[in-house]
């Protein structure tokens, strides 16, 4: 099993597109770690992740350096030789969620995007926001 999940801030992050028009995002994000050292400090931890199709753009246009925000995806390798024939190694996690802050709010929001459309609650596509009508219910239909 390949799960990784973080929640940290926003260090960088960068938007461009492939040949074919496809959205890819790639950035930094800062985690501290959950125990102290010896000095009685909290160290922090910067890992790289990437993020391929529109869910790149969710987040370039949602999250900002400093924010803090989750990630979940997989933990994969890239491996490259270089001229001189020496292999090279660089470790990313390749997100496929994603939880955003809320505007105005330094707290982690329960809004959630992933990739595939298979998100839960957004507030983009809440089937009530703005109708403005109530909803009828008796005591005796509620489950609690």
């Amino acid at each position: 099993m390949n799960v990784v999940v973080m929640t940290g801030n926003l260090v960088k992050q960068e938007l461009r597109y492939n040949a074919k028009g496809t959205p890819i995002g790639s950035g930094t994000i800062a985690v501290r770690r959950d125990y102290k050292n010896q000095n009685g400090e909290y160290e922090t931890d910067f890992h790289n992740f990437v993020v391929i199709g529109k869910l790149s753009e969710i987040i370039a246009n949602h999250v900002n350096k400093g924010d803090k925000f989750g990630i979940k995806g997989k933990l994969q390798n890239r491996v490259w030789e270089k001229e001189n024939g020496e292999k090279r190694y660089f470790t990313e996690i390749l997100v496929d969620g994603f939880d955003f802050p809320s505007k105005g709010s330094n707290n982690q929001s329960n809004t959630n995007a992933s990739q595939g459309g298979q998100s839960s609650y957004t507030r983009d596509n809440d089937p009530f926001a703005g109708s403005g009508n109530s909803i009828d219910l008796s005591d005796d239909d509620l489950p609690f």
